[in-house]
């Protein structure tokens, strides 16, 4: 173990004296892995390091920020993190499927008090919504029974395709946003979710759509439900920005909570990473069976 730290200690060292003579770019070219692409996060933060213009801004990463730029962090995230300082936490191994009273929580922020959906829940803890996208994936990649060719709506966030593909699944898009009318392409999407092939997977973005900001009315969401019911599809909701499109928690999970009422199984990807900015960022993936027992979990 002694050897292999002298090792990665010498070739960091000699990393660092070939970056300050070539520069990084230099290393990445001379790198074991200068062929390894970039992902799109990534190609905007380094697009936004690398641009000199005094009145850049920053697109790349959603968070909240100062006039400086700098993140700024919410009065109710800081006092958050003064009680969990204060609670003197055991810091005991939270099991793989994480934290039992934080899940349950976050479950019921979801779906709602009451809903039929909280008894029968499989539902694990991730790294966060990037994490319980693909730990969906990877479930449904290995279990789902139907077509294994998952839909996400055109344009979707830049992540999406790449996790599921990763995971094993074939990925199509759907019509969704309408240059022209700056606004949903309502009928295009309703008609491809008709066209798909039976017991196909979509994905949803619950609310606050990402990158658009369009998102279905209500009766819409309903017709919705109805074509996928209809076709026999199966829906998976990404949630990660529960409470900011309306303000209102309850109000943003409308579309979630309305398949659920009209029988549906869903799977849900849950990330905290907005919502409770710029905290850490747990979240959630979650299937519901159609027996009320749990049909597995991954992490």
């Amino acid at each position: 173990m002694l050897s292999t730290l002298r090792i990665v200690s010498r070739q960091t060292t000699a990393v660092r004296r070939v970056s300050s003579v070539f520069g990084s770019q230099a290393v990445r070219a001379g790198s074991t892995w200068a062929n390894v692409p970039q992902g799109p996060p990534v190609c905007i933060t380094e697009a936004f390091k690398a641009d000199s213009f005094g009145k850049k801004i920053n697109l790349g990463v959603g968070a909240y920020r100062d006039d400086k730029g700098k993140p700024y962090v919410l009065p109710s995230v800081r006092t958050a993190e003064q009680k969990v300082v204060t609670s003197n936490l055991n810091k005991e191994y939270a099991g793989i499927t994480g934290v039992p009273e934080f899940t349950k929580a976050a479950a019921v922020l979801a779906y709602g008090k009451g809903s039929s959906a909280l008894d029968r829940l499989a539902i694990t803890q991730t790294i966060s919504g990037t994490g319980a996208l693909r730990i969906g994936a990877a479930f449904l990649e290995r279990f789902y029974p139907g077509d294994k060719t998952i839909y996400i709506p055109n344009p979707s966030w830049a992540n999406h395709k790449a996790v599921f593909n990763d995971a094993g699944l074939n990925v199509k898009q759907y019509s969704y946003y309408d240059k022209k009318t700056i606004g949903l392409d309502f009928q295009g999407m309703l008609s491809d979710i008709k066209a798909a092939p039976k017991g196909s997977i979509f994905l949803f973005h619950a609310c606050a759509h990402n990158p658009t900001g369009v998102d279905p009315t209500q009766e819409q969401w309903k017709e919705i439900s109805q074509a996928v019911k209809d076709q026999g599809h199966y829906a998976f909701f990404d949630m990660a920005y529960q409470g900011f499109a309306s303000g209102d928690t309850d109000k943003d999970a409308f579309a979630l909570r309305h398949f659920i009422e009209q029988g549906h199984n869903v799977c849900l990807a849950q990330s905290f990473a907005k919502n409770m900015v710029r905290s850490p960022t747990p979240a959630i993936a979650r299937v519901i069976a159609n027996d009320g027992c749990y049909i597995g979990s991954l992490r």
